[in-house]
């Protein structure tokens, strides 16, 4: 049985990442799962944790006025869910729904704020994994917002 330094160790978004700044992360997580249509964090809700997924489909969805739950997002095993624990107020800006059976590794937020804070190198190699993820997201939701509402194709 594969404990979970090693887990965290084989993930893609800890890919290289020293292994004792993997037993570190470690001591703030634990193994989770998630049925279809579970969530896994709420609009509003203290975004205290974040989660590397092993198995199944999660989507990020918000709520739209008259139209209810719109996707926005959607990941796959080997990616993350959340980055609102980085940031105060820690609160999550959208929800998170598996959209089929979901394993993952949840990772306690406080627990891991901590140990950043104690170890600044552990913190400057979360933030160098961290950064690029949201620089991506940031450039997805920019491509969606030009798909509605830029110009209609000719």
């Amino acid at each position: 049985m594969q404990g979970l330094d090693e887990i965290i160790r084989q993930h893609p978004f800890f890919a290289d990442l020293e292994p004792a700044c993997c037993e570190m992360i470690a001591g703030c997580g634990r193994n989770v799962r998630f049925e279809a249509g579970q969530y896994l964090f709420h609009e509003g809700d203290p975004a205290d944790r974040f989660f590397l997924l092993r198995h199944g489909r999660v989507a990020f969805e918000i709520t739209v006025p008259g139209r209810g739950p719109l996707r926005f997002l959607t990941l796959d095993p080997g990616q993350i869910a959340g980055v609102s624990w980085l940031v105060p107020p820690y609160r999550w800006n959208y929800d998170a729904r598996a959209l089929e059976l979901t394993r993952a590794v949840a990772l306690d937020a406080k627990c891991l704020r901590g140990k950043c804070e104690e170890d600044h190198h552990l913190g400057y190699e979360l933030m160098k994994r961290f950064v690029p993820e949201l620089v991506r997201r940031l450039h997805a939701t920019r491509l969606q917002m030009l798909d509605v509402y830029g110009k209609p194709a000719a």
